[in-house]
């Protein structure tokens, strides 16, 4: 009678395989999840001589899920939702204190509510502080010590930070407005040094359009609100569309506009369970919507 050896797979294998099923790419999946291509490379390998199947077609141009790659991306998926989740629940008696979060101010708005309200149930010992604002504001918070964790797109800071999730950059108007190829466009943006207000303008110099600033928020709210007025176009990620804000439409011809990268950022040399806590809460609630979506 055979004996069926056991086959165990490492939680971080399986971690670094979905970045770059996600991202199709060894180096821009080492980069989000802090290692280098060759290491990327060491760990699918593993994982393909433990599971003795090939998950990835590669060459020097794609990279592509083979069919077991595809039956496992499912799995994973699956298998990571569930260990975060209960590494976050297992923590729960270590974990107290006051926690001070800095957030995007369109992060997740219709799951940050009951995100946080289950959080708080989950871990009253913990206090949380929560400062929304855009990322600009949020940064020198941070370096400055009053934030223990911040939630910003990733350009935002020059340091390290784990990419919780990414979206389409998208150019929004307003219901009425109307805008045809040859108009100037009149942008909606927020004060430098927007990455947003970088990208417009430069975006648009590239296609030769005529442009100009007509207003300037201090908020992503007051951005959507002049958005909304039809007071001109502006970017924003496709997660802060609501009523009266919708995508630009192909007439104008706008630019195309990159994907955009949100990403989490704490300081590692500086013990905080309660932010760690925190960090792997969020991190399996976002693995969950994706898993829905």
């Amino acid at each position: 009678m055979f004996s069926v050896i056991p086959v165990d797979l490492d939680i971080n294998m399986l971690r670094c395989f979905l970045e770059v099923a996600r991202t199709g790419s060894f180096t821009r999946a080492g980069k989000n999840i802090g290692l280098t291509q060759s290491g990327v490379s060491v760990k699918i390998r593993r994982l393909e001589e433990r599971l003795n199947a090939r998950i990835f077609n590669r060459t020097s141009k794609t990279l592509a899920l083979t069919f077991e790659g595809e039956i496992l991306q499912d799995y994973a998926g699956r298998i990571l939702s569930v260990h975060d989740e209960a590494v976050c629940r297992l923590t729960k008696p270590k974990a107290s204190g006051k926690l001070r979060i800095g957030l995007i101010d369109y992060f997740l708005p219709e799951l940050l509510p009951g995100l946080l309200s289950k959080f708080r149930k989950q871990y009253p010992n913990i206090h949380l502080e929560v400062v929304t604002d855009v990322g600009m504001n949020l940064i020198p918070l941070f370096e400055k010590g009053a934030l223990d964790l911040v939630v910003a797109g990733e350009e935002a800071y020059q340091g390290n930070g784990r990419v919780l999730t990414r979206e389409p950059l998208i150019w929004v108007s307003g219901k009425e407005t109307e805008i045809s190829v040859d108009d100037r466009i009149n942008l909606v943006l927020l004060p430098s040094p927007c990455s947003f207000r970088t990208l417009a303008v430069e975006s648009l110099e590239k296609s030769n359009r005529k442009w100009e600033i007509l207003f300037t928020g201090t908020s992503i709210a007051s951005i959507q609100a002049a958005v909304q007025a039809g007071m001109g176009v502006s970017i924003l990620p496709v997660g802060a569309l609501k009523d009266g804000v919708k995508k630009a439409p192909s007439r104008m011809e706008l630019p195309e506009l990159p994907m955009y990268a949100i990403a989490l950022f704490t300081d590692e040399q500086v013990a905080n369970d309660a932010r760690d806590v925190f960090s792997s809460y969020l991190e399996a609630e976002l693995n969950k919507k994706q898993q829905r979506f």
